[in-house]
């Protein structure tokens, strides 16, 4: 499982001209779901991306961490983040989940995720537009 995590100032999805989601500060996650993964794998990336310091103190350090600055998330499903292009010029997805499995710890993801932080999200397979107003920029790659 991975999350390519953007600090944020504000991020939201549009979806069929819709706006279907969006946070003020804090964290942009773009989750891809591989084969195999499991809900003890979600647990684990949850808990990476709360505690993850990579909030600003006063000194410019990254001091503080999702839950110490009380941010919001915005969880977007990304397939593609399991692309493979070791071969050829066209991307293969053959390591992401099948979307029904995928579906299913996406929003296991989120869930647990929302115990903790205020969660929007866009919708699972749709095409989506994601406006990101990167903050820094800082973006990070967590794997579970």
């Amino acid at each position: 499982m991975r999350a390519l995590v953007q600090r944020v100032k504000a991020s939201w999805v549009v979806v069929d001209g819709k706006e279907v989601g969006k946070i003020e500060r804090g964290l942009n996650i773009l989750l891809g779901i591989r084969v195999g993964d499991t809900e003890e794998k979600a647990n684990k990336l949850v808990e990476k991306v709360l505690h993850l310091r990579i909030f600003e103190d006063e000194l410019g350090r990254f001091q503080y961490s999702l839950l110490d600055v009380g941010g919001s998330a915005l969880v977007v499903s990304q397939f593609t983040l399991y692309a493979n292009t070791q071969k050829g010029r066209r991307p293969s997805f053959e390591e992401a989940e099948k979307p029904e499995r995928a579906k299913q710890l996406y929003e296991y993801f989120v869930k647990k995720l929302s115990e903790y932080v205020p969660v929007q999200t866009g919708i699972f397979g749709a095409h989506m537009e994601v406006f990101i107003l990167n903050d820094g920029p800082v973006t990070i790659l967590l794997e579970a």
